[in-house]
């Protein structure tokens, strides 16, 4: 039966290996690869084509690209692109009834406040980038191990990752501290589970624990282009002493940004870095987000200008029939008067007429306007950072404001859909009642299961056999991941994808019947102190 498991697993593997590069290039990046189907990583040697660098970047602007981004993003603004208008407008000799620089200047310092905000902001995003990027990881590389930073790390890298480390880039499980290459991750930055998932190594590389295991290790690892499927993996590891190619599925794979638990170390070999890991290929870059308030603003200002235009309008033919009614009476306006060559008047026109009135009528928008709600918004980013209440002191973060241009969005939130109970709400499941060959046990009036009458028919009642077989059903048919802190059996801590099944495995710690170990065949439990060990045929996921 396990031969036959094994083959069919291994016909999975190949199978979906070769469905998933027959797929086209959708969402990929193939950088330096030759080969459109797969790609080829040697290892302890160096690669035949180049990758790119593992250094990632989350601002929004560098040096370059800061004036022509920011630029674009002001003057979305109505309000910006009218305050433009009206200072280009001013530039023309006699036609403005207000200085040349009386919009200009204003707007020029409305500009560089804002430019002041974004680069504060985003010099805050590299500051944070370059934390991530000089962080330091152990590479095995040209037969000796060395410390480099995580910018530095390159595909066909052999690393070790410590207890508590997150992983730099994407690699493939060697080997681990742990029996048969296990090891236990976090995905929370990925996915937003809490719960620990268990990888593992193939048993071909499971024996590696040495820098000389580490110089022996020979062949070449194909897999796939990278992609956004953060739980597809497929690839095929050809080793020098082995004669056929070994499947490699996702639960060899360890994603960047999760994090090493209850494991002392693992090594791995690097296959994707950088843009091209899975969590950034699920990162978008920034985008120029409109807020709701911005939009009504700009709607309110596109309203405000038709108003001005028709103030324009009305008043320009107010104008021109007063300038009419009055050329003869007032002749020394020169109201009738076309200017020659020499004469620095501007033609009695009512376009110009028309242009006077927009400039001089341009303060009914007001030019304070988005420059006082950025400010407000700035200032209100730091009051989030300060507010005690969003302040998690079971992980000592606090809230973090990375861009204060969307705060008002926080109170847009109309509608929440989810798709289950425990996404959003917080799931308390306690053990209180079961029934055993017709008798029932607990009461469900109290918090706690009480268990004392169950523990004296366990041995002394006729269907003390019955609830052996419940207690050791309840203690070995899951999916939870124990935790060992230290080498007591009450120090014991559950990782469970279910709370269901977590609060059944808590509840069976405390009658003294203890889960304490998980690997992929087997489990372990402590039965009244007696250590009892079960063979694992088959698993159906918690979904």
């Amino acid at each position: 039966m396990g031969q036959t498991n094994s083959m069919t697993n291994f016909s999975r593997r190949i199978a979906l290996y070769t469905d998933r590069n027959k797929r086209s290039n959708e969402n990929i990046l193939g950088f330096g690869d030759g080969n459109d189907l797969k790609r080829v990583i040697t290892v302890n040697a160096p690669q035949q084509v180049k990758y790119i660098s593992n250094r990632i970047s989350t601002s929004k602007y560098s040096f370059l690209t800061f004036l022509p981004k920011f630029l674009f993003e002001q003057f979305r603004k109505y309000s910006n692109i009218f305050f433009l208008c009206i200072a280009i407008l001013q530039q023309i000799p006699g036609v403005s009834p207000t200085g040349r620089y009386t919009t200009a200047v204003p707007l020029l310092m409305i500009l560089c406040c804002a430019a002041i905000k974004e680069i504060i902001e985003d010099f805050k995003r590299h500051i944070q980038d370059g934390a991530v990027n000089n962080r330091r990881v152990l590479i095995y590389r040209y037969g000796n191990w060395l410390y480099s930073k995580w910018m530095n790390v390159r595909v066909g890298d052999i690393i070790k990752v410590a207890d508590k480390e997150f992983f730099p880039a994407d690699l493939i499980v060697l080997s681990s501290s742990e029996p048969h290459s296990i090891c236990y991750i976090h995905t929370s930055n990925l996915d937003g589970e809490t719960n620990l998932k268990v990888r593992q190594g193939l048993p071909q590389t499971s024996h590696i624990i040495s820098s000389l295991q580490l110089k022996a290790l020979q062949g070449t690892i194909e897999c796939e282009l990278p992609n956004r499927h953060l739980y597809d993996f497929a690839g095929t590891l050809k080793l020098a002493n082995v004669a056929h190619p070994i499947p490699l599925g996702s639960d060899q794979i360890l994603l960047r940004g999760s994090q090493l638990k209850n494991t002392g170390w693992v090594y791995g070999l690097v296959i994707y870095t950088g843009k091209e890991t899975k969590l950034m290929m699920n990162s978008s870059s920034v985008p120029f987000k409109r807020t709701n308030v911005e939009q009504i603003a700009n709607n309110q200002i596109l309203l405000l200008l038709f108003l001005l235009l028709i103030l324009c309008l009305f008043s320009t033919i107010a104008g021109e029939i007063w300038n009419y009614k009055n050329r003869v009476a007032h002749w020394y306006l020169g109201l009738t008067r076309m200017p020659d060559s020499s004469s620095a008047a501007v033609p009695n026109h009512v376009g110009y007429t028309f242009l006077t009135f927009f400039i001089l009528f341009n303060n009914l928008i007001p030019i304070s306007l988005q420059i006082t709600v950025d400010l407000v918004k700035f200032i209100q980013a730091y009051f989030i950072n300060w507010d005690k209440d969003m302040y998690d002191e079971e992980s000592d973060i606090p809230a973090n404001a990375r861009t204060s241009n969307l705060n008002e969005e926080l109170g847009q939130v109309k509608y929440i859909f989810s798709d289950k109970t425990g996404t959003l709400t917080k799931n308390v499941m306690v053990f209180k009642q079961c029934s055993i060959a017709g008798i029932m046990y607990g009461s469900g009036n109290i918090e706690k299961f009480n268990h004392f009458q169950l523990m004296q028919n366990l041995t002394n009642h006729e269907s003390g056999g019955e609830i052996r077989e419940f207690l050791t059903l309840l203690a070995t048919c899951h999916t939870v991941v124990p935790e060992k802190k230290t080498d007591l059996l009450v120090d014991v801590t559950y990782q469970a994808s279910s709370p269901d099944e977590s609060a059944l495995v808590a509840a069976l710690k405390e009658m003294n019947v203890i889960f304490f170990r998980r690997t992929p065949d087997n489990v372990a439990i402590s039965f009244m102190g007696e250590e009892e060990i079960y063979e694992i045929l088959n698993v159906l996921e918690f979904s």
